[in-house]
């Protein structure tokens, strides 16, 4: 033992070693009561007075926001963003170069989208629903029983959004939507229902 060193020994002893009662230097000391303080201020701050989101709650949302936005770059769709994109001047300018094509859709609903062989797009009645997600998918999958092939075949699914925001550019986000059964060509007589067969005669 050093009888010169100015810290005493500790009167304790672990495993035969004795330590120095050394105060603590200031640095280590500042740490110490600095992270007390701090610790002691957040916790009146985000959880007793609740004056801001909490940094795990704010970091929860921004992440919760940023996959948002992510999902809407990478293409996600519903009604929502198609109607939106049927405001966009340039989408319904593509929508409407693929629509007027000679070998698409305009062979079947003309170029004023009121229909021949195919049925009327700008009125208020839909076969197969009228939202823009119902839209999308008829022009996705077709209509094969009725002769309307699936254009997911042919086209790209940018394509199919922008044919969609097209034919949707002619409606209103929130108008009338009138479901009926069938179609029938304009011109074309009424369907008229088949007579009723006759009794058969008493034998």
């Amino acid at each position: 033992m050093n009888k010169d060193h100015e810290d005493p020994l500790r009167p304790h002893t672990y495993d035969g070693i004795q330590e120095y009662d050394k105060r603590l230097p200031n640095w280590w000391l500042t740490t110490l009561w600095g992270a007390v303080v701090f610790a002691l201020i957040y916790w009146i701050y985000y959880h007793e007075l609740d004056l801001a989101k909490a940094p795990d709650v704010a970091v929860m949302d921004e992440i919760a926001a940023a996959k948002s936005e992510a999902a809407k770059k990478s293409g996600v769709l519903n009604d929502e963003t198609l109607w939106k994109l049927s405001q966009d001047p340039a989408t319904v300018a593509a929508g409407k170069a693929i629509f007027m094509d000679p070998t698409k859709c305009v062979v079947c609903h003309l170029p004023t989208l009121l229909g021949m062989i195919g049925p009327n797009l700008v009125d208020k009645e839909w076969i197969h629903g009228g939202t823009p997600m119902e839209v999308m998918n008829v022009v996705t999958e077709g209509v094969p029983a009725k002769g309307m092939v699936p254009w997911k075949t042919q086209l790209t699914q940018e394509q199919i959004k922008q044919v969609t925001a097209f034919i949707m550019s002619h409606h209103k986000q929130g108008e009338e939507i009138i479901k009926v059964s069938g179609w029938t060509m304009p011109g074309a007589a009424p369907v008229q229902p088949a007579p009723a067969p006759a009794p058969a005669a008493p034998q």
